[in-house]
């Protein structure tokens, strides 16, 4: 295999798995409980909440997925360390997710937006894994490469939709994390200067966790292609 397309390959998945692999390890970094916070993330966010007359807004501890805000139950969900632990990643996450209650609190247009366009992509992506299935079938009956080729493009595309709507939708997340969470954190005096500059690095990590994790799941169609090849 030429080098061109060695390093080609390695490209393309350094760009669709490193920035997952970036925003867990910075997650990871400030994990460490400390005694000088108060509170923990779930004490925090609730606080957050009712101090913005949120009094409505729950917050949840979740075993499944990541920390979210659901727009619909109206639900801080944090993961279980951010739920309970004292860390710095735990007060700060759970910053971000009020950040996203407080825009859907406002009727603020970019949350709206997001909303509309996850749901119609979470559509996409099930006709798309459904392509991916019944390919090898269709392929078998038709016996026509061109049309095989379709259908994978059409599923490959589809796929990676996840990946488009979280970019075009990032600014919902800077906003979130730059200009509700942090003047939060700061101006509350929630953490001291000396954590600023970590806290800016979990929020933009926070921000763009969403992005990263949908690139890194596009790795699942190197597995379709290897089914495929078969």
């Amino acid at each position: 295999m030429p080098i061109i397309i060695i390093l080609l390959i390695l490209l393309i998945l350094g760009i669709l798995y490193l920035p997952n692999v970036w925003a867990q390890r910075t997650f990871k970094r400030y994990a460490t409980p400390r005694e000088d916070f108060p509170g923990n993330g779930a004490e925090l966010a609730r606080h957050l909440l009712d101090k913005f007359e949120m009094t409505h807004v729950k917050v949840e501890q979740t075993e499944v997925g990541n920390d979210h805000y659901d727009p619909q139950d109206k639900v801080v969900r944090l993961g279980v360390n951010n739920y309970a632990d004292k860390s710095l990643t735990a007060i700060t996450v759970a910053a971000h997710e009020v950040g996203h209650a407080i825009q859907d609190h406002r009727h603020e247009a970019m949350l709206a937006y997001r909303v509309r366009l996850v749901a119609i992509a979470n559509v996409i992506q099930k006709v798309g894994a459904g392509i991916l299935i019944v390919l090898p079938v269709i392929a078998i009956i038709t016996r026509s490469p061109v049309l095989g080729t379709l259908f994978f493009l059409a599923g490959f595309a589809s796929m990676g939709v996840a990946s488009i709507v979280h970019l075009i939708t990032l600014p919902v997340e800077l906003d979130a994390s730059f200009n509700k969470a942090l003047p939060m954190l700061i101006k509350g005096e929630y953490i001291e200067k000396k954590d600023h500059k970590a806290a800016r690095k979990i929020l933009k990590a926070a921000a763009f966790t969403y992005v990263a994790a949908s690139l890194a799941s596009l790795l699942n169609l190197w597995r379709w292609i290897a089914i495929l090849k078969r």
